[in-house]
């Protein structure tokens, strides 16, 4: 019985796990890589299993760094079925096609590009038209009904408190033979924070073989807010951001993130604590997902007993490109909600060329900003940045605040881990970068679990699970299997980001030189590195008759 991790392995996107056993093989998620070039890379190439014959999947929930390849699967052979729950569901009939979208546009756009400078066109990863098809496949299960999935699988959803949806999956394996025992194994999901706005606390049993557990925040303390607490820190940034005159941008994920935000400004405009400013929902997907929020507003905690929650005369929601454009005419004094949440697509992009470069703009980042993106870079104090291959001057304040996380914190973490125990032959951490899952691992051995039971997979990396069942020693037996990608190519930047970088300071050197003497030294001790004289004499030689 073979446990493959093909995703967030020592990194936080591209969640998949492949599980083959005597009677199917499976897969629970099967997300996109999102961050560094060569992450996301790994989005066209090939599986590393055979899609055919995968019989069923099992996906947590929305996030498309869970769910975003689902519809190149089923391109790709995928015929089985793709067990969820309904909030989930609901929200991928629009996730879904507007991935597949954005993918078109993105790679229209790389092949203008690319005819220019003579290369090959690159197709879609998949099409809007090949969402749509992936979406017949789905299953709606409910939660903590018990579902038969596979021949001697059965799983069971558990709330995971993290978005509309969201579960850990509970899934026993009896394998055929008579005398072999059944398997318990528990993949966490992504889990959410106590107290979260709209849903309950995460749950779900205890006493497991296995336990796969993300740790996107393991060995990190957030400071812990009340409702009011965190509406006070939100009315704060954004006061000071309309006190410096220009426009509040705000980077949001559709999903959860742009609902609690409307929620909250709401709750300020209501109460007199923010005045009335224009509020700009600028995304077709977040627009969506917010209509699928109120539609299930009767599930969730803290939404009010009547009306639609997340409407206000002051919020306009702008789904066109024709509305979206107009906003460009606003100069000052608005608050500009945009997708995605670490700008790496969708039309914040376009409002952050508008804006950034303006030293009365703000921009405000509200959640977690993978190593490699453009949120990260801003995040970082960069005084210069790529916008879809132009350099745009960061002129504008650069604020975050870390009260909207949808993922449990490092303590948080633990106790959730406490709670599973015991956990009979090892827990995986997963969905984390490599720091933080090593001091993740520190704290749960500090509940009294073996260290070699608690193990840090990388990319690529098999387990064979019966064989510390079988064997009665606990130590965790890798398979030898041929990596995508080198842990160090998960784990740290790639030279695409140390090539931008180089840019960007070369650009900030030459904008700062004294005069044009000082810019040509700068120029020719870059020609000295790369040996550009040598290679133009060479050059001139070969076309002298």
């Amino acid at each position: 019985m073979l446990l493959n991790f093909c995703g967030a392995a020592e990194t936080v996107t591209g969640s998949c796990y492949w599980l083959q056993h005597e009677n199917s093989q499976f897969l629970v998620d099967c997300g996109m890589f999102q961050g560094s070039k060569a992450l996301k890379g790994l989005n066209y190439e090939a599986f590393p299993f055979e899609p055919e014959k995968i019989d069923f999947v099992l996906l947590t929930h929305a996030h498309i760094d869970h769910s975003g390849l689902l519809p190149k699967l089923v391109k790709e052979g995928f015929t089985g079925p793709i067990f969820t729950t309904e909030g989930t569901f609901d929200l991928l009939t629009y996730m879904l096609p507007d991935s597949g979208h954005i993918h078109e546009m993105e790679v229209e756009w790389l092949n203008r590009r690319n005819a220019q400078r003579g290369k090959p066109a690159v197709e879609p990863i998949y099409t809007k038209a090949d969402a749509a098809v992936c979406l017949k496949n789905f299953s709606i299960v409910e939660y903590e009904d018990w579902r038969e999935v596979g021949a001697g699988v059965r799983a069971r959803f558990w709330n995971a408190g993290h978005i509309l949806g969201a579960a850990s999956i509970e899934v026993e394996i009896t394998p055929p033979k008579p005398k072999s025992s059944t398997m318990r194994l528990l993949f966490s999901g992504d889990i959410g924070p106590d107290h979260k706005l709209f849903h309950p606390d995460p749950d779900a049993p205890n006493n497991w073989d296995f336990v796969c557990c993300e740790g996107t925040y393991g060995g990190r303390r957030r400071t812990e807010a009340t409702p009011e607490e965190r509406r006070a820190a939100l009315g704060r940034e954004v006061k000071e951001a309309l006190a410096r005159g220009g426009n509040l941008l705000i980077p949001s994920f559709a999903v959860e993130r742009t609902q609690e935000l409307l929620l909250d400004l709401a709750h300020l405009f209501d109460e007199g604590e923010l005045p009335t400013v224009p509020v700009f929902l600028d995304s077709p997907l977040a627009i969506k997902a917010t209509e699928v929020f109120a539609k299930n507003a009767h599930l969730l905690e803290d939404t009010g007993s009547h009306g639609n929650p997340f409407r206000r005369p002051n919020i306009r929601f702008t789904g066109t490109a024709e509305e979206s454009k107009t906003i460009a005419r606003v100069k000052g004094g608005a608050i500009i909600m945009a997708g995605s949440g670490m700008c790496e697509a969708g039309r914040i992009r376009h409002h952050l060329k508008q804006n950034l470069w303006r030293p009365n703009a703000t921009v405000l980042l509200v959640g977690y900003q993978a190593p490699g993106t453009l949120g990260a870079v801003l995040a970082s104090g960069a005084k210069a940045v790529k916008i879809q291959g132009e350099d745009v001057k960061v002129g504008a304040s650069v604020r975050q605040i870390d009260l909207y996380s949808g993922h449990a914190d490092g303590a948080q973490l633990v106790r959730w881990v406490e709670a599973r125990l015991p956990v009979k032959s090892a827990i995986f951490l997963t969905h984390g970068e490599a720091e933080g899952l090593k001091a993740l691992a520190a704290d749960i051995a500090s509940l009294g679990v073996s260290e070699d039971r608690i193990v840090i997979p990388r990319l690529d990396d098999a387990i064979d699970l019966r064989s510390g069942k079988t064997t009665g020693k606990t130590k965790v037996r890798f398979r030898r299997k041929v990596r995508r990608l080198e842990p160090k190519a998960v784990r740290e930047p790639d030279w695409h980001n140390d090539l931008a970088e180089l840019s960007l300071e070369l650009r900030r050197q030459l904008d700062e030189a004294a005069d044009d003497r000082s810019r040509k030294t700068i120029l020719r001790r870059i020609a000295r590195a790369l040996d550009l004289d040598s290679k133009r004499n060479a050059e001139r030689k070969k076309r002298r008759p």
